[in-house]
């Protein structure tokens, strides 16, 4: 674990974001800059800064995390925010959407968490968010595969915080409503007019309003009680 800052935050520690070129990851990786992190963004995506990777595939991600340690050294924080969001039936979904979405937003969640166990129980501390989503809760017509995969990682963040929990490394995930990013590009206007309608605030979020509880669910002490934990800033869309 990293040193304390004069106000103090946690400084100077190495914090790892998939899916971090764009959307919620990008405000993530962010804020974790402003924060006085060194940040390493892994993405599919070709661009400045940023290290490739493809999260469903294990020898993809076992070289983008290479790369991290080679430049910077042990991770301390992971913040799984890779996904994939498409709208089908379930009576009209073929089994390769369906397969694609669980690879990317599940299994790479696990793939991405496996990489970094060792290292960060080795020295004590460690921090794991996974970002999901309040449809992983509640579910979604139309979004059966998003649904259940984003179940799975909500699943899956409790079942290793318990693992973990004993050698200082917590995981926990992020919930978010409807969020203004280009991942909800490819869902129809339709949908997402009726989703406002639903939404006690009568809007989708931004990806600045998320990214202060991932900043949160890493800080020393803020963040060192919540074990196993879900937040959800989600609008009002659900309410545990």
């Amino acid at each position: 674990m990293s040193a304390q800052a004069a106000d103090g935050r946690a400084s100077g520690r190495t914090v790892v974001v998939t899916g971090g070129a764009s959307g919620i990851g990008r405000a993530i990786a962010e804020a974790f800059r402003q924060n006085g992190d060194r940040v390493a963004v892994l993405d599919r995506a070709d661009a400045p800064d940023v290290i490739r990777v493809d999260v469903a595939d294990e020898e993809s991600v076992r070289r983008a995390f290479s790369a991290v340690r080679e430049q910077f050294g042990t991770v301390d924080v992971l913040v799984n925010s890779a996904g994939l969001l498409t709208e089908a039936p379930v009576e009209e979904m073929d089994l390769a959407l369906w397969n694609e979405t669980i690879s990317v937003d599940l299994t790479g969640v696990f793939l991405c968490s496996r990489e970094v166990l060792r290292p960060m129980r080795a020295q004590g501390w460690g921090r794991i968010i996974n970002v999901a989503s309040q449809l992983g809760i509640k579910g979604g017509v139309g979004l059966g595969h998003y649904s259940a995969a984003k179940a799975g990682v909500i699943g899956f963040t409790k079942a290793l915080a318990l693992e973990v929990a004993a050698d200082n490394v917590l995981a926990n995930a992020i919930a978010p409503g409807p969020i203004e990013t280009p991942l909800v590009d490819g869902i129809s206007e339709e949908w997402k007019k009726a989703k406002r309608a639903e939404l006690p605030l009568g809007r989708f979020g931004t990806p600045a309003e998320v990214a202060p509880a991932a900043v949160l669910l890493a800080s020393d002490p803020g963040g060192n009680l919540f074990v196993g934990q879900t937040l959800g800033p989600n609008s009002g869309d659900v309410m545990p």
